[in-house]
Order: structure tokens, then sequence, then C-alpha cells
């Protein structure tokens, strides 16, 4: 991340920006609501351009191409829609169409990953807001992907979805990047080993 600014309009909303993430690190985007953390999250996953700078991905010492960016990234956030007609099975199958499945873990472990294994035949629109932030969660993290991008994690999770939440990360996150967006909330990020905060780049 080289010098990497975002403005809508005349007004920036955040700049300069610079940076390398290694392969293993556990990084907290913070910053209040409109300071730029989602903006910078989709930066990151590749799926908005910066207004200046640069981004350039690299796996095992080779350049990735813009087309092989998204096999290597996973991300979740309260913005992202799923498929709310499907089944909690047919959403997991068709996610792992473009995603490989965690090593070790099959496809028909999922539900039960998420604790959900009671509702798996009912279709995602009658989901509470809890129960579908856990599937968004689960699905970036059981992702087999050196990147996991999380947005604001413990949305709509009570403290039994968090604690899953701490669970899951510390299971299935060992030795990937892992980039957490947060408006302080430390149940989210408390594992991470350093922060880049929003406001010192106004």
């Amino acid at each position: 991340m080289d010098n990497v600014g975002k403005r809508y309009n005349r007004g920036w909303v955040f700049r300069a920006i610079s940076d390398e993430i290694q392969l293993g690190d556990s990084i907290a985007i913070l910053g209040p609501n409109g300071s730029g953390k989602s903006t910078l999250l989709q930066i990151i996953s590749g799926s908005v351009s910066p207004s200046q700078g640069e981004m350039s991905y690299y796996l095992e010492g080779e350049a990735l191409v813009e087309e092989q960016i998204y096999r290597n990234i996973t991300i979740a956030a309260p913005y992202l829609e799923l498929i709310e007609e499907y089944t909690l099975g047919e959403q997991v199958a068709f996610h792992f169409q473009f995603k490989q499945l965690a090593k070790g873990v099959e496809q028909s472990q999922v539900p039960s990953l998420l604790n959900l294994e009671e509702d798996k035949a009912k279709p995602l629109k009658q989901y509470s807001s809890g129960m579908l932030q856990r599937v968004k969660l689960g699905l970036a993290i059981l992702s087999d992907t050196p990147i996991v991008l999380l947005d604001e994690p413990a949305t709509n999770l009570d403290s039994n979805g968090i604690e899953w939440y701490n669970k899951m990360v510390g299971i299935h996150t060992k030795n990937r990047t892992v980039i957490i967006c947060s408006n302080r909330r430390e149940e989210e990020y408390h594992f991470c080993n350093r922060e880049l905060i929003m406001e010192n780049y106004r």
C-alpha cells in the first residue's frame, strides 16, 4: 500500500496511507463512523480503486495480477448481502464454488461450525440478523485464503456470538493475514498485533 488515498468529489476521506502488510499480520483499522475504515478495507480487497497511490499484492514473492486477487482474499461486512432465498447449505455450496474450503473442514461440517445445524434447511430470509452475521463471518473465516478482511465483525452478535467469533478466529486464522475494521470495540480486535488509526490520515 503506497500513498493510498480516497476522495469523493472534492473531499478527501483519507490520504497518504503507506504500509507493508505481511503474511501472518493481524491489523486493526480503527476510527469513528465516516473515517474511511470500510472504504480502505474495500480498497484492500480490490473492489474499490484508490483516488491516489497504488496497491500491490504478492504471494510467495510473485506479483498477483488483478484477476488473481479475489481468489486470495475473503471479506465479511454488514453491507455485503447473502442470497436470502438460499438455505444455509445452498449458500455454503455456492460460496465454495469460488473459494477453497479450509483444510481439514468438510462442507457438511460448516452448519455445525456456525452453530446453525438445526437451522440449515431454513431459507436465510428467516434468519435473525445475528444468524446472518455468523454466516458471513463463517464463510470468510473458513475460506482457504491468505487474507481475511472483517468489517465490524461483532455487528448484531450477542455475547455468545462474540465468544463464537473469537473462537473461530483463534482456530482458523493462524498463519493468515487478518485485518479488522472496528469502532474501537476491543472484543473485535483484541488479538491484533498492531493498529492503523484513520484519524492520522485525514
